[in-house]
């Protein structure tokens, strides 16, 4: 695979100051694409701008949108922007994502659970509702998906088993409605890495014996030149279909 697989793409990240977020922009940027960064906190998205701009060598930076995904109104504004910017979407990362407290059911609190809703699965769905007319507009558009093993569900999990069962079947609906077009959206699931959000969910789990998410994120260009599959998993050194 060329170092510059991607080189002319568009890309947007979601969640993108930390974790499999910021890997997978940097993957991108040095894999030739220009990145559209997105997250709450403008300082991380600063930290992966300066990254991005070592990679390229001063060829290059990324653009960068503050933006909290709770707001749906600013999803869709920034559907808008992109379209009038770039014209085009070539490939959507969506990694942000909220781990809510472990909890049984019946003592999940209703505003933690409905804002596990809204992140996790509103958020998604109003961001492919908003950029599927951008994406229309590449020859090749790739819209990836973060899932993971909780989407089946296990005790203590069940908000955020909830939110990626509900993304899960979204995300297959829209691959068949797509099936004519050349917008093939799929499902990453990356398996463990050592971020905030799996420290969350396995609290007594010891980081230093998981993988930087900066290993599946390498190995996203190779994926996204590669015929697309509805779903993906990280294998210990490529992506499976």
């Amino acid at each position: 695979m060329s170092q510059k697989s991607l080189e002319g793409r568009v890309a947007l990240v979601t969640g993108a100051s930390r974790g499999f977020g910021a890997a997978a922009a940097k993957a991108l940027a040095a894999a030739g694409a220009h990145v559209i960064i997105t997250a709450r906190t403008q300082g991380g998205l600063i930290e992966v701008d300066d990254a991005i701009r070592a990679i390229r060598e001063g060829d290059g930076h990324a653009t960068l949108v503050p933006l909290d995904l709770a707001d749906m109104e600013g999803i869709d504004k920034l559907g808008y922007a992109v379209a009038e910017r770039f014209q085009r979407l070539d490939i959507l990362v969506h990694a942000a994502a909220i781990m809510p407290t472990l909890s049984p059911i019946g003592h999940v609190k209703a505003k933690e659970f409905d804002n596990t809703i809204r992140l996790n699965l509103t958020a998604p769905f109003r961001l492919a509702r908003v950029m599927e007319p951008v994406l229309a507009q590449s020859d090749d558009a790739r819209a990836l998906f973060l899932t993971c093993a909780e989407a089946g569900g296990r005790p203590f999990y069940g908000a955020y088993a909830a939110a990626k069962a509900g993304l899960e079947a979204m995300v297959t609906g829209w691959w068949t409605e797509l099936e004519k077009t050349k917008i093939r959206p799929s499902l990453l699931d990356p398996g463990p890495m050592a971020t905030k959000l799996r420290a969350a969910a396995f609290p007594g789990e010891d980081p230093k014996t998981l993988p930087r998410p900066e290993v599946p994120a390498d190995g996203l260009p190779a994926l996204l030149v590669s015929p697309p599959a509805l779903r993906y998993r990280w294998t210990g050194d490529r992506w499976g279909s």
